[in-house]
């Protein structure tokens, strides 16, 4: 589908001159981030650890979380870490069994729900049965918050438990003993934008801090400092991976968490990063684990476990200190990644048949398969949301019932749609840009699809929803230089909130063209702007019709002499020991004028609504 071109107008000269020492085009990119004033600037291009972060002890019950699980460990109670099955979820449940360790718990287990025959969050199996094994307190990460049932069962059971999650909060709070979620109401802690790993971070933060009040190190000899600091390759994971902004202290988790990263000392990450190929197997890296590192290579990875087998598998990569075993993990976790990507492949192509054989003039899109896993659903949703620019369903059997997952569009808050059709669902959860759910019976099916279409067309009324790319500034190539990718740098690490600046370039001259990759389905365009310089550009799947937006093969399209714009990214390729400034195509169309950036939109742009 054809996008909207936008460009950002630059900033009102007053901002220019209150920060005459930015560059323009720092000073044009900070400004459209809504990074204004001298302190945001200063947190956001400095990132300071003993400066940026927040005092745990500003969520309300962070005193009594914190109470509560000393006592515990005090006692001997078992103690039940809950986590999810992604990797969000994976991240902050290895971040509070290390802190739990470091503490010197011993009667502690980890339990994360398998996404077939638990579903999301507590439930009250678990719960029963983690009363018959004598937990007596839990402690959840990246859930929690939608469970108040659950959470009532195990108070009569005589278990306590404490909360720490991020998700979309429910009309009536679980009667927990303590709840650590940044946006509940009256919640005074300032970051709102934490992801469920986030959360568990600052728990540990609390527990170690609470600690060395009376302690000048960890039962094991370790400064605490240092084993928060360790943990930070957790909160970096759980940040990109969950797509919350990186903004605020997410931003300076996720920038220490990468040099924490690049360290690599957990066993288990250091045999994913070889079995990946990220490092060789003398250690050397062949390329900085970076925010899109995690994103593309070690969150899928992590989030495989629990779509094609249980999520144990990366949560004990994650923990292991036993080399052969951290082997043996990491080399299952890239065969489940491997069986995913070929699966999501083939479902992807049935949910497309179902989409042109009667649906693709409906304003909500609804695919479900007999054969298809609800680990894969979310994927299939996502893709099908991004070929068509329309919110998208996926669905799938599941032990007699329908389990399904709802990726959104800008301006259709998904989930406060079923917050308001409740009637539907046994359960249902998420953020208002993606859901999962499961239906009451299969018999609500089309009446839940009809309402979801109407509450779509109720809330959308009025509303301009053709898709739009939001460009950051039109440059001449011969502009793009080390220069100003330096300047970039200070930008890093990408992602929600502050995506990779996105430049066109117009009226380029094509000068040949060449595909490459394996399958030849990626296309390198030479071309001159406004001197004789011909530069090199490169497309991923631009000769793919079936995976471009376009569905156009560029090859075909494009000849000698032909006028471009282009849309394109700044990065490096390296290869041999050689750098190169490689131009990335975002997106690509023959010359034509650019809208300008209606007022509305221009009102919006700075923080998008979290997706997961």
């Amino acid at each position: 589908m054809q996008k909207v071109w936008t460009v950002l107008p630059p900033p009102p000269q007053s901002f220019f001159d209150e920060h005459p020492e930015l560059p323009k085009i720092v000073a044009h990119l900070l400004y459209h981030r809504n990074i204004r004033t001298q302190e945001q600037i200063d947190e956001f291009l400095h990132p300071d650890y003993s400066q940026d972060l927040h005092d745990p002890f500003l969520f309300r019950d962070m005193d009594k979380a914190v109470a509560r699980i000393f006592s515990a460990i005090e006692k001997n109670e078992r103690i039940t870490i809950h986590g999810d099955y992604d990797a969000d979820g994976v991240s902050g449940a290895t971040i509070l069994a290390g802190a739990l360790k470091a503490l010197g718990a011993t009667n502690f287990t980890t339990f994360l729900p398998h996404r077939e025959t638990d579903g999301y969050g507590l439930n009250m199996n678990t719960v029963q049965i983690l009363a018959e094994e004598g937990t007596t307190l839990i402690i959840t990460c990246d859930c929690g918050i939608s469970n108040t049932e659950e959470t009532r069962l195990a108070n009569e059971k005589g278990i306590d438990v404490i909360i720490t999650d991020h998700h979309a909060i429910p009309a009536v709070l679980p009667p927990a003993y303590a709840i650590l979620h940044p946006k509940i109401e009256g919640e005074p802690y300032p970051d709102k934008g934490l992801a469920g790993g986030g959360v568990a971070f600052k728990l540990l933060q609390g527990l170690f801090k609470k600690h060395k009040e009376t302690h000048e190190t960890l039962p094991n000899g370790e400064r605490h400092e240092a084993a928060e600091k360790w943990s930070l390759d957790m909160a970096a994971i759980a940040s990109v991976a969950d797509m919350v902004p990186l903004l605020g202290e997410s931003r300076t988790l996720t920038h220490y968490g990468l040099i924490v990263l690049n360290k690599a000392k957990r066993l288990g990450l250091k045999k994913l990063f070889i079995e990946t190929r990220l490092v060789e197997t003398d250690g050397s890296k062949k390329r900085e684990i970076d925010a899109e590192t995690i994103g593309f290579h070690i969150a899928p990875r992590i989030n495989a476990a629990g779509r094609m087998n249980h999520a144990n598998v990366a949560y004990n990569l994650m923990t292991t200190e036993d080399p052969i075993a951290a082997i043996d993990l990491a080399a299952e976790l890239n065969k489940n990644n491997q069986d995913r990507q070929k699966m999501t492949e083939e479902f992807v192509k049935e949910a497309i048949a179902q989409i042109e054989h009667g649906q693709k003039d409906k304003p909500v899109l609804c695919v479900m398969g007999t054969t298809w896993t609800t680990g894969i659903v979310g994927l299939i949703a996502s893709r099908i949301k991004e070929k068509y620019q329309k919110p998208t369903i996926a669905m799938a059997m599941n032990q007699g019932y329908l389990t399904g997952s709802g990726r959104s569009v800008d301006g259709f808050n998904m989930i406060g749609a079923m917050q308001e059709m409740p009637e539907y669902f046994l359960k249902f959860g998420g953020h208002p840009m993606a859901c999962g759910f499961t239906l009451k019976s299969l018999d609500v099916r089309d009446a839940f699809e009809a309402a979801l279409r109407n509450k779509f067309q109720e809330k959308t009324v009025g509303l301009d929803l053709t898709p739009r790319v939001i460009i950051d500034a039109e440059v001449d190539l011969e502009d793009v230089n080390w220069e100003l990718f330096d300047i970039l740098e200070k930008f890093k690490p990408f992602g929600i909130g502050n995506q990779k600046p996105t430049y066109i370039a117009r009226d380029l001259t094509v000068m040949s063209l060449k595909p490459v990759g394996k399958e030849g389905k990626h296309l390198t365009i030479m071309v001159k702007h406004k001197t004789h310089k011909i530069r090199k550009t490169i497309g991923w799947r631009l000769c793919d019709p079936e995976k471009n937006d376009q569905s156009v093969d560029w090859n075909k399209e494009l000849k000698h002499g032909d006028k471009i714009d282009i849309l394109f990214e700044i990065g490096v390729n390296e290869w041999n020991g050689n750098r190169e400034l490689q131009l990335t195509i975002v997106d690509i169309r023959k010359s034509e004028p650019i809208a300008p950036l209606p007022t509305a939109v221009l009102t919006d742009i700075s923080l998008p609504e979290k997706v997961v």
